[in-house]
């Protein structure tokens, strides 16, 4: 049986792939309590696409796959405790085989952007005892890494069906060819050596919306990350 460990929860509104960084900036408490907590241990949370058919105790519920990142800076935004602004890098892809709910439900009328959701919550967490997490938490499987290689020629198909797609959308407007291969250039995408990560990069170029990335990044070899890459990409 796969070894299992249980790691706080990051519910967003992107999928990130293993090795690509994200910033954040915190505000709500659970999440500044999140990363304290992060701070004090490995420095490792989850990070999941939003599932919008879902929730956690009024709260948003994660996807069943996502990432492990860890915090590689944290600093204080206005010197005040307030905001923080953390740097993360992607690691392993995870599946969740256990949602441990948070110790508070989402508030009536609360918005996360005000002081006085803020403080509705914090008010909350006092009450109940601040040693209780409010954020999501999640047993969790690691899912191996894919280490099979992509082939020049396979990669050149993705590529011209990214262009495709491009110029499709683009249109009434043209895009000239040159264009494309400045943004390629300017992602790092132009090579003879292509690996996983250029797939994922690509991936993101071509999606419109979050949800068309995360059967990507649940595909469990390079034959099935490249059949769904290629239908993300393919003009319907």
């Amino acid at each position: 049986m796969a070894e299992t460990k249980i790691i706080p929860i990051f519910p967003l509104d992107l999928v990130l792939f293993p090795r690509q960084t994200l910033p954040l900036r915190i505000f709500e408490p659970r999440y500044k309590q999140l990363v304290d907590d992060c701070m004090l241990g490995d420095g490792q949370f989850g990070v999941c696409l939003i599932d919008e058919n879902n929730s956690v105790n009024g709260w948003n519920s994660p996807k069943l796959i996502g990432t492990i990142v860890k915090i590689t800076e944290c600093k204080d935004v206005e010197m005040d405790g307030l905001q923080l602004h953390i740097e993360t890098l992607g690691r392993n892809s995870f599946k969740i085989k256990k949602i441990i709910s948070p110790s508070i439900s989402q508030p009536e009328n609360y918005d996360p952007l005000s002081v006085e959701g803020h403080q509705q919550v914090s008010e909350i967490h006092e009450k109940i005892g601040t040693g209780n997490k409010m954020y999501i938490q999640a047993e969790v499987e690691m899912i191996p890494e894919i280490d099979e290689n992509i082939s020049i020629e396979q990669w050149q198909k993705l590529i011209r069906l990214w262009k495709k797609k491009i110029i499709h959308q683009a249109l009434p407007q043209v895009v000239e060819p040159h264009g494309l291969e400045h943004v390629l250039e300017q992602y790092y995408l132009k090579t003879d050596t292509p690996t996983i990560d250029y797939i994922y990069s690509l991936a993101a170029l071509g999606a419109k919306i979050p949800n068309e990335l995360q059967p990507i990044l649940e595909a469990k070899n390079m034959d099935e990350l490249i059949q769904k890459t290629e239908e993300l990409l393919t003009i319907k």
